[in-house]
């Protein structure tokens, strides 16, 4: 049975997400990839054990990731009935609902039926009375927004939930939604969107300075732009890498021979801070102290370990932050 490294806690550093009362590790694990009912469950219960060892304390899930949906949410359940489950009250979990996860009318989008059945079976697939953090996973300009809204403040009535988000919504869509909600006295505490060196939309559209002056929580997926700041791509494109295997996200055609010149310009730049490019690609979101977390996925317990070398990471100097620009913008 499963017991926790006693030392979990030492090296991991806490934020406060927003104005709320709760704080997430800066790193926190993704279930996106990697644990589908294709996957082998020994493996995916060795990186859930190496990163709660090692002060990874939130995880994120959603009805639909696996393959096949809700086959991650299954198998997180088992890893913690395996002996996690002694340590929920450590834990955050989160899941989410928004994408098509079943047939008809009613398994999609952002009305009250759907959100509230999707959490009701997201529930039942991990055997948890409540989640920690519930999203509503996109915008969805069919339905009202009063409603989805309504949705998620019964949702943390009802205590499905603790704290309620949303994810992929811009800086306008957040600010309706947020309006809503604190007139419902269910206000939330956290958007979920992409964010990398490569991808600076939430800055280009105002929200990560909107939700820091506003106490919004922000935690920021695909940092390492689906495996491409990482030393996987220095090289040309690997045979065994998604692109090749499925290029459902990352596609061949996007991996363009300037886009790795400036993959092996931010190595060189990692390389002189003493850190690899994955560690300084995660180092590079938290830099201005105004993200909560950013969300890591991971194949193996090791890349798990690598990135979190990022914890350690000094301060990005001006130059910097210059070269880093620049690189990206040429």
């Amino acid at each position: 049975m499963y017991q926790a490294n006693e030392k979990r806690y030492e090296n991991m550093k806490y934020n406060r997400c927003g104005n709320s009362g709760l704080k997430l590790p800066e790193v926190s694990l993704g279930l996106w990839h990697n644990f589908g009912s294709c996957n082998n469950y020994d493996n995916m219960e060795a990186m859930v054990h190496t990163a709660f060892d090692n002060g990874i304390t939130h995880f994120d899930l959603a009805n639909n990731y696996g393959p096949v949906p809700g086959s991650a949410e299954e198998n997180f359940g088992r890893i913690l009935d395996k002996g996690l489950r002694e340590y929920r009250d450590e834990l955050v979990i989160s899941t989410k609902a928004g994408y098509g996860m079943w047939p008809g009318p009613y398994g999609d989008g952002g009305s009250r039926k759907y959100l509230i059945s999707s959490l009701d079976q997201s529930l039942k697939r991990m055997n948890l009375e409540y989640v920690d953090i519930f999203y509503h996973h996109r915008w969805d300009p069919e339905t009202p927004l009063e409603e989805t809204m309504m949705a998620l403040d019964q949702i943390v009535r009802s205590g499905k939930a603790l704290y309620v988000g949303i994810s992929n919504y811009n800086k306008e869509q957040t600010m309706e939604a947020a309006a809503i909600l604190k007139d419902l006295g269910t206000p939330f505490i956290i958007n979920q969107r992409s964010y990398s060196i490569f991808n600076r939309e939430i800055e280009k559209d105002g929200l990560k300075d909107y939700a820091f002056k506003n106490g919004v929580g922000i935690i920021t997926f695909c940092p390492l732009q689906m495996g491409l700041l990482t030393d996987r791509y220095l090289n040309g494109i690997p045979a065994d890498s998604r692109v090749r295997t499925s290029g459902v996200f990352l596609k061949e055609n996007q991996i363009t021979e300037e886009t790795i010149a400036k993959v092996r310009a931010l190595n060189e730049v990692a390389k002189g801070r003493g850190q690899s490019l994955a560690q300084m690609a995660l180092s590079w979101i938290m830099r201005d102290g105004d993200i909560t977390s950013v969300l890591i996925g991971a194949s193996k317990p090791s890349q798990i370990l690598d990135n979190l070398g990022m914890l350690n990471s000094k301060p990005f100097s001006d130059s910097e932050r210059k070269t880093i620009d620049d690189i990206c913008q040429n």
